[in-house]
């Protein structure tokens, strides 16, 4: 708990002074362009025995293709039974929105789709990724070592630039305007017009456009772009410097909002997050007394064993208490990061909790 508070402390330190500006594409995507996946059904072999059963077909058939195709097919799948060196996993591959050309490498994601008990050690067979919809070509194919990450889930792994794509896959061309589209945990009217004031300052050079703006707030989560005619033979040093407009975030007007991401037990938060008066225990108390209360001496000293931390405001008098007040009291009580979760949901039930709670 105290390195979880700890982390969480330099996290919140850090997160303060980026608040202050931040760039237009950290703010923002353009429309159309976002991330691609692809995917294929793949062989890990050279497992020490954890594989899936070769008795069991799902295994069987794709195997026996495999060896047919390097010209050793086997005449029936019960020669196959005793496999168990081989697991038929779901290979997957993320596509960055920036998109990908031929020839490049990107990592890909492997899970075992059987009943293999561990996936360590294998290789990754030659599997082509196609597109996410039946009939799409194929893009990538991968191939290489595996590694697992979490000892907790052995059937999940990843290899490290083990795709490797045989065809380009490009974003669609820009036209003359085009939408950037702000990031929901940006997304707001406050922010879309501080956005593209400070796409129009930068761009005029004047806090006061001169002629035609070139980004309008259409929309809570969405900024039209229009290319000025002297840009438009080569938009892409435009567009550039578009997305590298520095925002002041603090003018952005975000609401309070606790994010957790629940994979890694990680509390992030944004705004200025207040509390209504409220008191809390947790279902793990422990109250330790002595009566009567021993005379303490430096070698027998009086231990304060209690699991009830009060939640003050520490010299904030009529105030209400923030966030870190709570993290604070939750501390003393050592309560593990799902309880805390719990316990902040509890709160903003309550109407304790001025702050959207976002579960990642």
């Amino acid at each position: 708990m105290t390195r979880f508070l700890t982390a969480l402390c330099a996290l919140l330190a850090l997160s303060a002074a980026q608040l202050h500006a931040g760039m237009v594409k950290q703010l923002t995507a353009i429309e159309g362009q976002g991330e691609s996946i692809v995917q294929g059904l793949g062989l890990v072999m050279g497992l020490p025995g954890t594989g899936d059963s070769g008795s069991d077909l799902y295994l069987a058939r794709p195997l026996a293709e495999v060896l047919r195709n390097n010209g050793n097919p086997v005449p029936s799948y019960d020669e196959l039974a005793s496999t168990q060196s081989v697991a038929l996993v779901m290979v997957t591959c993320v596509i960055p929105a920036s998109g990908a050309r031929a020839n490049e490498k990107l990592d890909v994601t492997i899970s075992a789709v059987g009943n293999a008990a561990s996936l360590t050690g294998g290789e990754l067979y030659l599997t082509p990724l196609t597109g996410p919809f039946p009939g799409s070509p194929i893009f990538a194919v991968a191939q290489g070592s595996l590694t697992t990450g979490d000892p907790a889930t052995p059937t999940k792994g990843r290899v490290r630039l083990g795709a490797r794509m045989v065809q380009d896959v490009r974003m669609a061309p820009l036209g003359v305007t085009f939408n950037l589209m702000i990031k929901p945990e940006y997304a707001g009217w406050s922010a879309a017009t501080q956005i593209a004031a400070s796409i129009n300052d930068t761009y005029f050079n004047s806090p006061t456009t001169v002629g035609t703006p070139i980004a309008v707030a259409t929309d809570d989560r969405t900024v039209r772009i229009t290319v000025p005619p002297a840009e438009r033979a080569a938009p892409a040093p435009f567009v550039a410097s578009v997305m590298s407009t520095s925002v002041n975030t603090d003018l952005l007007r975000l609401p309070a909002r606790i994010v957790v991401n629940t994979a890694t037990g990680i509390i992030s938060v944004t705004g200025d997050v207040r509390l209504g008066p409220v008191a809390i225990s947790h279902r793990n108390l422990r109250i330790t007394t002595t009566t009567p209360p021993p005379i303490p001496t430096p070698d027998n000293p009086i231990v304060d064993d209690s699991r009830w931390a009060s939640l003050g405001t520490d010299l904030r008098t009529n105030q209400q208490a923030r966030l870190e007040d709570l993290l604070a009291a939750l501390e003393q009580l050592d309560v593990p990061v799902a309880d805390q979760v719990e316990i902040l949901h509890t709160l903003r039930k309550s109407g304790q909790l001025q702050a959207e709670i976002v579960i990642d």
